[in-house]
């Protein structure tokens, strides 16, 4: 006799649309979705339908005053998951009790102490931070994913978890992204269209957020290298969405604005070809609990730097697919590997590493792991 099909309610106010967390969830649920086993129930105030395998329930949130936000979604989301008969749930954030809880971020409190260094908690902070409260000591939770050792280990610090209890499982990428398309072809119209030197090394960046992803000690690392050998070719090419103007003001102020080109965000089928066509991947952020464009660019082919409080360090291995700039606040230190990695001959060999690694990190390989965890749950022996 068949067995019948397991109703798993996943939780994520926003699924699909733009940013890391909901990204992830869409990634690794649409794919847990093929699996003829699971009866896919995502629970949602927001949504981009990215497939008929997944069924959508809108999950009411109470806006205004803010501090209501978290508690009134957690209270939506268990009455119409109970309404559905939820077989098992899967939650990517904050409700009242789960099965499972993939930490995409850190616990509120080091979040509003250790990140925005907030001198104390508003009502929306603590409401926030109740609910977190209640998912994580309640009980009913049986096991925690982290998306990187720098996310597990504040959990742990800050709720006394048993470590037993909490894996990482980091985020998984699309190698179809760069199905397709031929790096020298893509070398030559992107750089074409930029009016970049075919061989010129291109450092690249990508993010919505200059500040928090530390484009300025790139430009100081890159103004410190400028300074050591003035004739060393590099272009530093920013992808994304910032204060341009400002960005702009510190490379004339570094010396280095003839060195720096801003294409402003570009689409993802475009974005794959900037990736063939530059050398190096780097990202400084002052806090990223992983950055999942490390991931995308090591696909590519690209060896990284990242600073060490970006949770990606996870899957750098110094100086064999990248590194890993522990004070990136230095710019000779910056300067120091990113003039290791302008070295062609290490960059080629360091970027077929990366790109091995990123094939041992794809979306499927991510959600087979996760199903692991269902079965165990949903069929304990």
């Amino acid at each position: 006799m068949a067995t019948q099909r397991k109703r798993i309610g996943v939780v994520i106010p926003k699924y699909g649309t733009v940013g890391g967390a909901e990204g992830f969830v869409a990634e690794l649920t649409e794919r847990l979705a093929l699996n003829p086993d699971w009866e896919i129930h995502v629970f949602a105030n927001q949504w981009v339908r990215r497939s008929d395998n997944v069924t959508f329930h809108r999950v009411s949130v109470i806006p205004f005053p803010r501090f209501f936000v978290t508690p009134s979604f957690a209270l939506y989301a268990a009455k119409e998951m109970e309404s559905q008969g939820i077989d098992l749930i899967h939650t990517h954030d904050r409700i009242f009790a789960a099965d499972l809880f993939t930490m995409h971020g850190t616990p509120h409190s080091y979040w509003v102490y250790g990140v925005r260094e907030k001198p104390f908690m508003s009502l929306f902070d603590r409401a926030t931070a109740w609910v977190e409260r209640k998912l994580v000591t309640g009980g009913r939770c049986s096991r925690f994913f982290a998306v990187s050792e720098l996310t597990r280990k504040l959990y742990i610090e800050e709720y006394g978890l048993d470590p037993g209890m909490v894996e990482v499982h980091h985020p998984g990428v699309d190698l179809g992204m760069y199905e397709g398309l031929d790096r020298e072809e893509c070398r030559r119209e992107v750089r074409q269209h930029l009016q970049i030197g075919i061989k010129e090394p291109v450092i690249l960046f990508v993010s919505m957020n200059f500040e928090v992803k530390g484009l300025d000690r790139i430009m100081a690392g890159l103004s410190e290298i400028k300074l050591r050998r003035p004739t060393e070719p590099f272009r530093l090419l920013v992808v994304g969405r910032g204060n341009e103007r400002k960005y702009r003001g510190i490379a004339q102020r570094l010396g280095i604005d003839d060195r720096v080109l801003f294409t402003g965000p570009v689409p993802r089928e475009e974005l794959a070809k900037v990736y063939l066509a530059s050398d190096v991947y780097a990202m400084l952020s002052m806090f990223d609990t992983f950055g999942m464009v490390v991931l995308e660019a090591m696909a590519a082919g690209l060896p990284v730097a990242v600073s060490g409080t970006v949770g990606a360090r996870d899957i750098v291995v110094p100086g064999e697919n990248g590194y890993v700039i522990e004070d990136p606040q230095r710019p000779a230190e910056v300067a120091t590997i990113l003039s290791a990695l302008l070295n062609p001959r290490e960059r080629e060999r360091m970027g077929e590493a990366a790109r091995r690694t990123a094939t041992e990190h794809t979306w499927e390989k991510a959600a087979g792991r996760v199903e692991e965890h269902y079965r165990r749950l949903l069929y304990p022996r």
